[in-house]
C-alpha cells in the first residue's frame, strides 16, 4: 500500500492525522512552527557557548571556571570594597565626632541616618518592628516614652550593652515577681492593679484603689516613683502616660505584677562596629521623641 493511501486527512480541519486515536478522537499532525524549532536549536547552541565561557558544571573538587574565569562573588566583593572606600571619609568623621556633632552636621547626619536605618532593618526590626512600632514586650521607638532614657548617649549605651543581656555593662533593672515568689497575696496584686489603672483614670473600683495605694507605697513606689512616672536610672516604666509595654488591661497588669515580666535585649558591642552603633543611635534618636 502506498503512503498516499495510508494518509488520512481530517474532514473538518483539512489537516493530516497521525493515525493515533483515543476514544474516537483523532490526533492531528500539526508540527511546531519552523521559527520555534530554529529558536530552540539556537538556544541549545547558546547553552554550549555559555558552558564554555562561564562557570557551569560542578566537579569533584570545585566547578568549571569557564574561559572568562568569571565569578559573581568577586564582582560583589569588588562592589562592596568600592562602597566602603567611598564611605571611608564619612565613617572616619563619625568615628571621631561626638554624637551631638554628628546630629548637627547635615552631611554626617544624612550618612548616619542611611547607615543606621539599614542596620536597624537588619538587626533591630525583628523585635522592634520595621517601622519601630514595637509590640508586646518590645518597646516602640517612635514615641516619647524612653525606659532607659532618650538622649543620644543613653540610646547608644542601650544599644552597646543591651538590657539584662548578660554583659557586665548591661542595663539591669528587674521587677520583682510578686505573685510567683509569693511576696504579696493575690488580693493585694488585684488591688495594686486597680491602683495602677487609677493613674490613668481608668479604675472603676474606688475601694480597691484605696487598698491598692497602700500596696503601691510599700512595694512599688521606690522603683516607679511616688507619682508613678518611673525612674530612668532603674528602667522602671512610667505608668501614667498610657504607653504600656505588655498591655493596659487589668488582666495584663495583674500578670505583670504577678510574674515581673522583664525581657532581654542583646548587646551589640563587638558584634557591630562602633561607627554602625553610633549611626544606629542617631537613627533611633530621629524616629521620634528623642531627648
Amino acid at each position: 500500500m502506498s503512503d498516499s493511501k495510508k494518509r488520512e486527512v481530517d474532514d473538518v480541519t483539512g489537516v493530516e492525522t497521525t493515525g493515533h486515536q483515543w476514544d474516537g478522537i483523532k490526533e492531528l499532525n500539526k508540527p511546531l512552527p519552523r521559527w520555534w524549532i530554529w529558536t530552540f536549536y539556537a538556544c541549545i547552541l547558546w547553552s554550549f557557548g555559555y558552558w564554555a565561557v562561564y562557570p557551569a558544571w560542578p566537579t569533584l573538587t570545585g566547578y568549571t571556571k569557564g574561559l572568562w574565569n568569571y565569578s559573581q562573588r568577586s564582582v560583589v566583593a569588588k562592589e562592596i570594597e568600592a562602597a566602603k572606600a567611598s564611605q571611608a571619609s564619612f565613617r572616619e568623621k563619625i568615628a571621631n565626632a561626638p554624637l551631638a556633632e554628628v546630629r548637627k552636621n547635615e552631611d554626617l547626619l544624612r550618612f548616619a541616618l542611611a547607615s543606621g536605618g539599614s542596620a536597624f532593618q537588619t538587626n533591630c526590626a525583628p523585635c522592634h518592628g520595621r517601622s519601630s512600632q514595637g509590640g508586646p514586650g518590645y518597646p516602640a521607638l517612635n514615641d516619647d516614652d524612653w525606659i532607659w532614657g532618650g538622649t543620644l548617649e543613653e540610646i547608644e549605651k542601650t544599644i552597646l550593652y543591651g538590657i539584662r543581656s548578660g554583659h557586665k555593662e548591661a542595663r539591669q533593672g528587674q521587677m520583682p515577681r510578686f505573685g510567683t515568689d509569693k511576696l504579696i497575696s493575690d488580693a493585694e496584686i488585684d488591688a495594686a492593679a486597680e491602683y495602677v489603672l487609677s493613674l490613668t483614670k481608668r479604675s472603676t473600683d474606688p475601694a480597691a484603689v484605696q487598698r491598692g495605694e497602700a500596696v503601691w507605697k510599700a512595694q512599688c513606689a521606690d522603683c516607679h516613683g511616688a507619682d508613678g512616672r518611673g525612674k530612668k536610672e532603674q528602667g522602671s516604666l512610667n505608668l501614667t502616660d498610657g504607653i504600656w509595654l505588655y498591655g493596659d488591661s487589668k488582666a495584663q497588669i495583674v500578670e505583670s505584677i504577678r510574674t515581673g515580666r522583664g525581657g532581654q535585649m542583646p548587646w551589640w558591642v563587638g558584634r557591630l562596629d562602633p561607627v554602625t552603633i553610633k549611626s544606629l543611635a542617631v537613627y533611633v534618636h530621629s524616629l521620634g521623641g528623642g531627648k
